[in-house]
């Protein structure tokens, strides 16, 4: 053979590999591709249920909201009735100081009585017979 027929040879052998290697590749390019369409497919379908439950719950947050929503509103009707509350407290409160006060003050005074009756009573306790 000649130079030019090896040459021709050489580059034809290796068209021939990377003719079959570029084949393999797109090959295993789309056995890749079918896997993973496979597993997205199966993936999905996990994901939509889940989305289901994810829209599921979500209404019943809503639910529980809209409870919520009720109940603080009932709230704010119970704590409007609190003002005139505050006010009676507030009137107890004072009342409640008064009395303190006059109490203090027949303490006060039995103490001053007690010691007004008692040195007389006792000097007429030696007087007596029992």
């Amino acid at each position: 053979m000649t130079e030019s027929n090896q040459d021709q040879s050489g580059s034809l052998f290796a068209f021939i590999i990377l003719a079959a290697y570029g084949f393999y590749l797109v090959f295993s390019l789309a056995k890749d591709v079918h896997y993973l369409a496979i597993s997205v497919d199966s993936n999905m379908t996990v994901l939509a249920s889940n989305m289901q439950s994810i829209s599921d719950n979500m209404g019943q947050i809503s639910s529980n909201v809209r409870t919520m929503a009720v109940g603080v509103d009932s709230m704010a009707r119970d704590v409007s009735t609190l003002d005139p509350m505050l006010t009676s407290i507030q009137a107890m409160d004072h009342s409640m100081q008064s009395m303190t006060f006059t109490t203090a003050n027949m303490r006060d005074d039995l103490g001053v009585m007690n010691r007004n009756i008692s040195r007389p009573m006792h000097f007429m306790n030696t007087f007596m017979p029992w």
